[in-house]
């Protein structure tokens, strides 16, 4: 897991600053407005109630998060649908590009050109979906034998301690049951979500194929449609 960690490194990072211009603020008010659709009280809705953790990490605007919830009942408001498009990478990697859109004629064609433009191209349908497990992902801010084992007693399939944080992986449908059983064994989660993840990762050792797939990765994520990114590969190159 150590490319999909460097990756989720780097996304961590740039978030905070993305944040500043909104950018994250744009992806995360679509999710938090797909959400919204199963039930707009946070309380009766474990989906929603994360999304809205997300945003608050992110420092979003109390007003915002609002805005965004208050879309499921703006009839005004453009409806938005959740569409995921697959793609291979340089090197041969599998990528999963996750999106919340209301015109997919925009989307598709921004996603093709940053896929294209950065050394990789749109896959078809089912050719790299099926490289994937869809698990629920968390990440906790513990580390130590103590956390690991709160952890898979809260009902995780597995655990991992990286970047000083533990990643927890559950089944899909027990994400917000586990999720609910670490806080309430004392342990912060910093963040919770569905997440595809791969089967089996491919190496990249080379440093500039490596540098060549973080800027494809970084130019997918820049687009606002975006939601969220997966992808197979394991970066072992000192970058």
């Amino acid at each position: 897991m150590s490319g999909h960690s460097k990756w989720s490194t780097i996304k961590r990072e740039k978030g905070a600053k993305d944040a500043k211009r909104g950018a994250v603020f744009t992806q995360i008010g679509n999710q938090i407005a797909i959400a919204a659709r199963s039930g707009t009280d946070p309380t009766m809705n474990s989906a929603l109630a994360m999304a809205i953790e997300k945003a608050k990490q992110a420092n979003m605007p109390n007003v915002n998060i609002q805005r965004a919830i208050d879309r499921v009942n703006d009839k005004n408001a453009a409806v938005l649908e959740e569409i995921s498009y697959e793609g291979m990478g340089p090197g041969g990697i599998g990528i999963i590009i996750e999106t919340a859109t209301d015109n997919r004629n925009r989307t598709f064609p921004e996603v093709r050109n940053a896929l294209t433009k950065n050394g990789g191209r749109v896959a078809d349908a089912g050719s790299v979906m099926f490289q994937f497990d869809r698990k629920g992902a968390i990440r906790v801010a513990a580390t130590g034998e103590d956390a690991l084992l709160a952890i898979l007693d809260a009902g995780a399939e597995d655990a991992i301690e990286e970047d000083g944080d533990i990643l927890v992986y559950t089944d899909q449908k027990d994400l917000a049951k586990v999720r609910t059983a670490i806080v309430d064994a004392g342990l912060a989660v910093t963040d919770a979500e569905l997440q595809y993840v791969a089967k089996n990762t491919i190496e990249v050792g080379e440093v500039e194929t490596a540098e060549k797939i973080l800027k494809l990765l970084d130019a997918l994520d820049d687009l606002d449609d975006v939601v969220n990114i997966h992808t197979n590969v394991d970066i072992t190159a000192d970058i």
